[in-house]
């Protein structure tokens, strides 16, 4: 019962995370740029393609165990989170295209995330690790952040409040800094797993995929022409993944150490996206590409 009730707290978290930030979005904007299919492609094969890509190669050279290396799969392969529309609009990057990006690629992570984490998972490990995926669990998670997101725009469309977009942004920044919190306590609740106790491999592999993405994302974004405020801001979407939807898979499909092993990806993940994302928003500006 107690592992229920963690099932649905982390739930509950993420919920209010993608309703709160998904409740301040225009939703003219929003569909304005839907038009801009050349970003928003580019955007989406960098998010589903290289990323999971670069999770699985991790993987694969590091040997990561089933824990770490399947819950970093699904960190690779999970859709957009919800604070790189705050990175967009702290630096003055395209926000709208962030905005957008971000609500199809939660749509489409219904079919790519399951996809990519079948594939990757197949290829990672010799076993049978295909039967011990827990679909059930993942599948809520995607549906509660669909859900949130619909219910978030269908909020901000109808109530149209200047006053109320500042209540929903308060709650998914509390719901997000609880995440976090809610993510550190579960990680270090085993004395063999302690968060800043772990092999060498853990830190590298779980920084490895945002930083190579990062490079990667720049390179392509580049070489195709977009505007600089619109690659800063598909650099962004690449890399800032939504880590709760691991989070809340992880708290259903492991259990005991391994547990506490998986809630250390998305955690260590988390702080890793911020860090590195926030130098590369600062470089970005200084440099005048926002």
């Amino acid at each position: 019962m107690q592992l229920d009730i963690v099932e649905i707290a982390g739930n509950c978290l993420l919920f209010c995370l993608v309703f709160g930030m998904s409740a301040t979005v225009d939703i003219g904007c929003l569909q304005a740029q839907l038009k801009n299919q050349r970003a928003i492609l580019t955007g989406l094969f960098l998010q589903f393609v290289v990323l999971p890509f670069l999770g699985f190669a991790v993987v694969k050279a590091l040997r990561l165990n089933h824990a770490m290396g399947i819950t970093l799969l699904v960190v690779t392969s999970s859709p957009g989170g919800s604070y790189s529309n705050w990175w967009c609009s702290m630096f003055n990057a395209d926000l709208a295209l962030s905005v957008t990006m971000t609500a199809v690629s939660t749509i489409l992570s219904i079919g790519m995330l399951p996809m990519n984490l079948l594939l990757y998972a197949k290829y990672s490990y010799d076993d049978d690790i295909i039967s011990i995926l827990d679909w059930k669990a993942l599948f809520t998670s995607l549906f509660v952040v669909i859900g949130a997101i619909g219910l978030g725009l269908l909020a901000s469309e109808n109530i149209n409040s200047h006053n109320f977009n500042l209540h929903a942004n308060r709650l998914g920044n509390v719901a997000g800094v609880s995440l976090v919190a809610f993510s550190a306590i579960v990680s270090s609740s085993s004395e063999d797993s302690q968060m800043w106790e772990r092999s060498w491999d853990f830190y590298v592999g779980v920084a490895s995929p945002c930083f190579l993405g990062l490079i990667a994302a720049n390179v392509l974004t580049s070489a195709l022409g977009l505007a600089k405020p619109e690659r800063v801001t598909a650099s962004i979407e690449c890399c800032y993944q939504n880590v709760g939807i691991a989070t809340s898979v992880a708290l259903t499909m492991f259990k005991g150490d391994e547990l506490c092993e998986a809630m250390g990806v998305p955690l260590l993940y988390g702080g890793v996206e911020a860090l590195f994302i926030g130098i590369y928003c600062l470089g970005a500006w200084k440099a005048g590409w926002t």
